[in-house]
């Protein structure tokens, strides 16, 4: 989560925003103090425009060019709207059953809780009424929720009062109207016009204050705004931020941004709130849902490839690099279409929709089948996005379920919320990438530093062995030849003298084995280098060492398999695990234990050393192996790093870990040989 950026925070919070201070009440429940109409009457126009406008002015009616008049009840004639019976309190209007089809001059009553009524084939506009209630309030106001169609215009006392025209084929519309209380029970006409399916109002019609009706009116399909609007926002932050990314994390946060974006405007083009506030720009928007999708469809399969990679034969880099060509055609196409004044609509619409729906069919069914074979083989990033992805399916089947089992009267809704599980998915997966990244980096610089460690422990090591050599050389002679001479004079020396010549002796004898020490440690080459079986070995450490274990109050515990086998000196083999043994059996208190065991692993000979004795802390244990550093009171430190050297020319790694007063562990590990071979290597 850390590698998250916070504005995805801020994207969370705008999407919290959405449904928490967005009135929920809209969109369907009643607000208070309304009055439902919930039966008018419909009347299928096949007549075009141009067929009655002579006749709408001879009669010199007040209205606009584009609406005709509604026909008479009685004869289906062209009437003067000034002269409807209702106009005068509509009485016999009022007492008309509610269930009655006056079939006998074309109105057809409808149920306002039923489905939309089918559109007869060959009609593109029709006539609807319905008669007003009685209006107590001082601004009255009607609000239809939804009405299908293209054009509409609202006719009350032989006037337009309301009326839109739209050049493009967006048939949702949302109606406000402001009456007055003189408009108590007169008949109310709606011309509607569609080149679409639907053609007429779906659910009830709500009557009451106007300023209350208002809100509601300004308040519906608000949310689809702040949806999108978080997106938008959250998308563009990201393409700000990709700028400052190298190029390991460029392409899936240009992927994924762009992806948002397009969801986004998506989520906004797609609301009749925009069509309803900016409906003279509704063919821009939806030339840019359009253009959203086309964009979202190549960036979704961008943003799979950059994480589960381009899958086999490439099939999912191939199909992104069709999907990008395609988009691009289908806007070229587009733009065609436009500037040809729609000439080439046929072609338009079999490539930019149909095919669209083919691709992605496919489109889907390659990331899906990809994403579950990953899932299968347990990738998380894969599991992520099949559960984001199953969040947006589930919502989306919802959706198409209750849109069909309601006769096509339902609004499709939960699929912009299964967008944002989607999008939530899409996130936690690119955060997981820079998680990955980070640890990756974190050990990248552990690695880092080690190797930095041990190249100036190597290069100190360097430094001392050419000195080592050095004055080993020069200064071993002179001490053999001290040594004769002294043991000349032990000879011809009185046992008081002798006692003398023997400490100086036994002084030369230790110079001698640290100048050893050193010319080891300078000069680590291995001869006669054999397989060697650990058991033997260490069974034949523990015998010379038993005894000087035993002084100090300790014993020694060995567990070695016979089966494990390394390449090296046996000398220097015992030279170096003596050194590590009898540290630890130094370190012992009063009836310590040394343990010592071996295993195999990875194609590795692991030997483990033990002990309870008086541990060391993380200082002195840093200090381990350093030229001249020893805890003990006689130590000089080249013990231990001529035990370094040994194993390290061994090609074996040696490790220590400790805890004061809890002892001291040390792990020797040498590449394994799988048997004992006789001849020399």
């Amino acid at each position: 989560m850390r590698a998250v950026p916070k504005t995805a925070v801020l994207f969370l919070f705008l999407v919290v925003l959405a449904f928490v201070f967005v009135d929920r009440s809209v969109g369907g429940n009643k607000p208070p103090e309304t009055e439902t109409i919930a039966q008018w009457h419909i009347k299928w126009d096949t007549a075009t425009n141009g067929e009655k406008m002579n006749v709408l002015e001879a009669m010199g009616l007040q209205v606009q060019e584009s609406v005709d008049p509604p026909p008479d009840g009685k004869t289906g004639e062209l009437v003067p709207l000034g002269n409807d019976s209702t106009k005068s309190g509509g009485k016999a209007a009022r007492g008309k059953s509610a269930g009655t089809d006056d079939t006998d001059d074309g109105w057809t009553f409808v149920d306002g809780a039923q489905s939309v009524p089918s559109k007869p084939d060959g009609v593109r506009a029709a006539w609807i009424k319905f008669e007003l209630p009685e209006l107590g309030w001082t601004r009255a106001g009607l609000m239809i929720d939804k009405l299908y169609s293209q054009n509409y215009a609202v006719v009350l006392d032989g006037k337009v009062i309301q009326e839109s025209r739209r050049s493009y084929l967006y048939e949702v519309n949302k109606v406000l109207l402001p009456l007055t209380p003189e408009d108590s029970f007169k008949s109310l006409y709606i011309r509607i016009e569609t080149s679409g399916e639907k053609l007429g109002i779906e659910s009830a019609i709500r009557v009451g204050d106007h300023h209350e009706l208002l809100k509601q009116f300004m308040k519906q399909d608000l949310i689809d705004v702040v949806l999108g609007s978080a997106f938008i926002f959250f998308a563009l932050m990201m393409l700000i931020c990709s700028f400052f990314l190298k190029n390991t994390h460029f392409t899936n946060w240009l992927s994924l941004s762009l992806v948002i974006l397009a969801l986004g405007l998506m989520v906004i083009t797609y609301s009749p709130f925009l069509y309803t506030f900016f409906g003279q720009w509704g063919d821009r928007l939806f030339l840019l849902f359009d253009i959203s999708l086309l964009v979202f469809l190549p960036a979704l399969t961008y943003f799979f490839e950059t994480v589960f990679g381009s899958g086999k034969f490439s099939m999912i880099r191939l199909f992104r690099i069709f999907q990008i060509s395609y988009s691009f055609l289908c806007i070229l196409l587009t733009a065609i279409n436009e500037f040809t004044a729609y000439q080439y609509e046929a072609a338009h619409y079999f490539i930019t929709v149909l095919l669209l729906g083919v691709t992605m069919i496919i489109q889907f069914v390659l990331l899906v089948g990809y994403t579950i074979v990953f899932t299968w083989r347990g990738n998380k990033d894969a599991i992520i996005f099949t559960s984001g992805f199953a969040i947006f399916a589930a919502a989306a089947v919802t959706d198409l379920v209750l849109y069909y089992s309601h006769s096509q009267n339902y609004d499709l809704v939960l699929w912009k919320f299964g967008v944002v599980g989607f999008v939530v998915g899409l996130i936690a997966i690119l955060g997981r990438s820079f998680a990955r990244d980070r640890d990756k980096l974190i050990s990248y610089s552990s690695e880092l530093e080690l190797y930095n460690n041990r190249l100036q422990r190597s290069e100190k090591m360097q430094i001392i062995s050419e000195l080592a050599a050095s004055v080993a050389h020069e200064v071993r002679n002179p001490l053999q030849v001290t040594r004769g001479f002294l043991q000349l004079l032990g000879e011809k020396s009185d046992d008081k003298e002798k006692a003398y010549m023997k400490l100086a002796l036994e002084e030369l004898d230790r110079a001698a084995n640290i100048i050893t020490d050193f010319l080891t440690f300078a000069k680590p080459e291995l001869e006669h280098v054999t397989v060697l079986q650990l058991c033997d070995e260490l069974k034949h450490i523990e015998g010379i060492l038993v005894p000087l274990a035993n002084l100090q109050g300790g014993e020694i515990e060995l567990e070695i398999p016979s089966n494990l086998y390394i390449r090296g000196n046996s000398a220097k083999l015992k030279q170096a695990l003596i050194n590590i043994v009898k540290n630890s059996i130094e370190a012992l208190e009063e009836k310590g234990t040394i343990r010592i065991w071996a295993y195999e692993e990875f194609g590795e000979a692991i030997i483990h050393i033990k002990d309870n004795g008086i541990g060391m802390g993380p200082e002195e244990l840093a200090k381990l192996g350093e030229p001249y550093y020893s805890n003990k009171t006689k130590g000089t430190g080249l013990g231990l790093m001529v035990t370094f050297r040994i194993i390290e020319v061994m090609q074996g790694k040696l490790q220590f870990r400790s805890e004061k007063g809890m002892g001291t562990e040390a792990i020797i590990r040498f590449p394994s040989v799988l048997e004992a071979k006789p001849e020399l290597l």
